[in-house]
């Protein structure tokens, strides 16, 4: 009996994994996303009501449809569940990583996620290769390093750099009245992204940022982000929330579209170097 409980470890009865250790049902949903109806959304991915919302496992699969492409599979799938408010969906995605990075620097990537949606309902989907011409693509993006510099790490050279000595930042001369003019356009330039609006730069008052694409290498930062979103660290990887609004023309009770992104910063993944998935149906709950 033992050995036959061994080999049976998994149960799959009715769309529900029965765990051998005892734990919780989790309810699968295999053949899509379904996000479930509430009156409220949750922020994290702690939050107690993701234990009753189904779990859709999604398959990854390398992006080697364009440069800079990559040909290794590491992320090979990840777990997304869904819940609406009717106007807004929240996903939690889950993932295993052999080796967290929440770090950002020359030669060092951050593990990040993303969920992308079409950005209008029509008869026709969008390449789900981030869009195409007249069929954009919306796109929620988290980032581990942007999150952890909100959890508290400080955004300073010293973090990244421990073992540097600065012996002076011209900007910091005595010379300069903190705060005049000068001072701030000579910090200015010793700061060309932020001299130049690059928004990945800080300081950031949420982990996500909202994108736009019509295409592979259109993509560019949404007029203002109004997505929102937390992750957290797991003893196998990550758990993030990202919450946007639904896509338009969409509503409780309906249908779309969901497309899943994963980057490994360990294993040098960024930009179009990604685990990503095709179109996965997404089932919006109506009111019951």
């Amino acid at each position: 009996m033992a050995r036959l409980l061994a080999r049976t470890c998994l149960l799959w009865t009715a769309g529900t994994v029965l765990a051998c250790s005892g734990g919780p049902q989790r309810a699968l949903s295999p053949a899509e996303v379904r996000a479930v109806k509430t009156a409220k959304l949750p922020s994290t991915p702690d939050d107690p009501a993701w234990a009753s919302v189904p779990v859709h496992p999604a398959q990854l699969l390398p992006q080697d449809v364009v440069e800079p492409r990559t040909l290794a599979s590491t992320t090979t799938a990840l777990e997304a569940q869904a819940m609406t408010d009717g106007t807004n969906v929240a996903f939690r995605l889950t993932w295993t990583v052999p080796a967290r990075s929440d770090l950002s620097a020359p030669n060092v990537f951050s593990d990040a996620c993303a969920v992308q949606v079409p950005g209008q309902t029509g008869p026709d989907v969008p390449n789900p290769m981030m869009g195409e011409a007249n069929q954009p693509v919306e796109i929620t993006y988290w980032r581990a390093s942007w999150q952890a510099t909100l959890d508290g790490r400080p955004e300073t050279l010293a973090t990244l750099y421990p073992n540097a000595k600065v012996d002076h930042y011209p900007f910091e001369s005595a010379s300069l009245v903190a705060g005049s003019p000068e001072q701030l356009a000579m910090a200015r330039r010793f700061a060309p992204a932020r001299a130049v609006g690059n928004t990945m730069t800080g300081p950031r008052d949420r982990p996500v940022q909202d994108l736009l694409a019509t295409g592979p290498g259109t993509l560019r930062p949404a007029e203002r982000t109004i997505s929102s979103g937390a992750g957290k660290a797991t003893p196998t990887g990550w758990s993030v929330v990202l919450v946007r609004p639904l896509p338009k023309g969409v509503k409780s009770g309906s249908r779309s579209q969901v497309a899943f992104a994963v980057w490994q910063g360990s294993k040098g993944e960024a930009g179009a170097r990604k685990m990503r998935s095709g179109w996965i149906p997404l089932s919006l709950e109506g009111d019951r």
